[in-house]
């Protein structure tokens, strides 16, 4: 009996230190990386005993925040609002279309502000202008009709006519040339691009204009209508010349198709383009053969 206990009792150590040794090699096999710092959902560790002293040791204590929280508070009912500063009342503003434009350009331009016809478009030629008028009278210079200044300009101008607001030419007939003012007179300007259907003087129609290049230029001087063909081709060019009134060799005025799309863009090889078909339709019945013709700067 006395072996068989002193087995039983070597055969349990055994166990025991085969027990210890496997806990230990399991501890190793799972250890993991710490969390990372801040993570929320990592778990803290619980509080273990000192190594050295076998007491525990302090348990490390959660962040808290330095001050408590605070809430904002609404202001009260009866706190006053910071006053409300009203902006000027704008009548017209950069960008617009429309007659009122028509009527501000008309107006500036009686007072030389506005060296243009109206077109009814506010653009920055326009809000110079408006800019330039609102510092010689004192006003804020921004460049927009505010109501005082609309009531401000319509106090130092006159009403424009429905002529002076809707003109027929882009750029103004200007001031004619002296050769222009007795007879029957076509009235070509190189400065305003024009041309003025001149009677005695006065001034029966005006349309925009534009001339040769400077390698076909259009002659300069005084000259006479001596031949009129309303469906003209030029023998030159083969380009269709309709409406044209010859004055001076090959030259002539004459609608242009191509002028009409293109503006200025383009030149002609020395004839007086005429831009609106219609004006030059009726302008072709008006002149007759051996009207003057002056084309001049």
């Amino acid at each position: 009996m006395a072996l068989i206990s002193i087995a039983r009792s070597r055969a349990a150590a055994a166990a025991a230190a085969l027990l210890t040794a496997a806990l230990l090699a399991g501890c190793t096999a799972h250890a993991t990386e710490p969390a990372a710092a801040g993570g929320e959902d990592s778990p803290r560790p619980a509080a273990t005993p000192s190594a050295s002293t076998g007491t525990s040791s302090a348990p490390t204590p959660s962040a808290t925040p330095s001050t408590p929280p605070t809430t904002a508070k609404p202001s009260p009912s009866g706190t006053p609002k910071a006053p409300h500063t009203a902006r000027p009342a704008v009548v017209v503003a950069p960008g617009s279309n429309s007659a009122t434009v028509r009527e501000l350009q008309a107006r500036l331009r009686q007072l030389g502000l506005f060296d243009r016809a109206p077109t009814g478009y506010y653009g920055s030629v326009t809000k110079a202008a408006v800019r330039t008028f609102q510092g010689k009278h004192g006003l804020a210079a921004s460049g927009t009709v505010t109501k005082s200044t609309w009531t401000t300009l319509r106090s130092l101008t006159r009403q424009p006519t429905r002529a002076a607001m809707y003109p027929p030419t882009a750029n103004p007939v200007g001031e004619l040339d002296p050769r222009c003012l007795h007879g029957r007179v076509l009235c070509v300007s190189k400065t305003s691009r024009t041309l003025a259907w001149v009677i005695d003087g006065r001034v029966v129609s005006a349309m925009d204009v534009r001339f040769g290049s400077q390698y076909t230029p259009t002659r300069e001087g005084t000259f006479s209508v001596f031949a009129k063909s309303r469906h003209h081709v030029s023998t030159i060019y083969h380009t269709s010349m309709p409406y044209a009134m010859f004055f001076s060799g090959g030259q002539a005025v004459h609608y242009s198709p191509d002028f009409a799309a293109r503006g200025y863009a383009g030149a002609s090889h020395g004839c007086v383009n005429v831009r609106d078909v219609n004006k030059i339709s009726a302008l072709f019945d008006q002149v007759r053969i051996g009207d003057k013709v002056v084309v001049h700067w």
